[in-house]
């Protein structure tokens, strides 16, 4: 994590001898050519705690829906070690996605990434909130999603969400 001299924060994704990619959280308006940059010496974390859940927060874990700011908060690192093959729980039950063509084309198991890339009149906003509001019906306490809207390569190509279910 890197903080610039006005208090905004990003992430450094490349180095070179010449220059540093870092991603901003939040606006990049202040920012300018030659500011100072200090790195903050810790890694990428995010809240983790049940209070946090139906709450609307923004890239800093700042809340966004007037509901008041969180109390103090377990954090975990936002980059984890994936389980082996032995210490995952069987993949005999799919997860269901609601829609009889996707779980049948495409069967998805516990701890599983699925990525839905953006294809014209594709409805991909749709399609995860409807495996949200299965999942809910199904299993209230054991389902958990991030749907993230992100860009590929930073250079705006390919919009996509990314369903995490774990």
């Amino acid at each position: 994590m890197v903080e610039f001299v006005n208090g905004v924060k990003g992430i450094a994704l490349n180095l070179e001898n010449e220059s540093v990619w870092i991603v901003v959280f939040g606006s990049d308006t202040a920012i300018k050519e030659g500011d100072l940059v200090k790195r903050t010496g810790s890694i990428m974390d995010i809240p983790a705690r049940k209070v946090m859940l139906g709450r609307m927060v923004g890239a800093l874990e700042a809340p966004i829906d007037g509901r008041g700011a969180f109390s103090d908060h377990e954090r975990r690192c936002i980059k984890v070690k994936a389980l082996g093959i032995i210490e995952r729980k069987s993949g005999h039950d799919p997860m269901k996605i609601g829609l009889k063509a996707v779980d049948s084309l495409v069967p998805i198991g516990r701890s599983q990434q699925v990525l839905i890339i953006k294809e014209r009149k594709t409805r991909r906003i749709d399609l995860a909130i409807n495996t949200i509001l299965n999942q809910k019906q199904i299993n209230s306490t054991q389902f958990k999603c991030f749907v993230v809207n992100l860009y590929f390569f930073l250079v705006r190509i390919m919009p996509a969400i990314i369903i995490f279910f774990l």
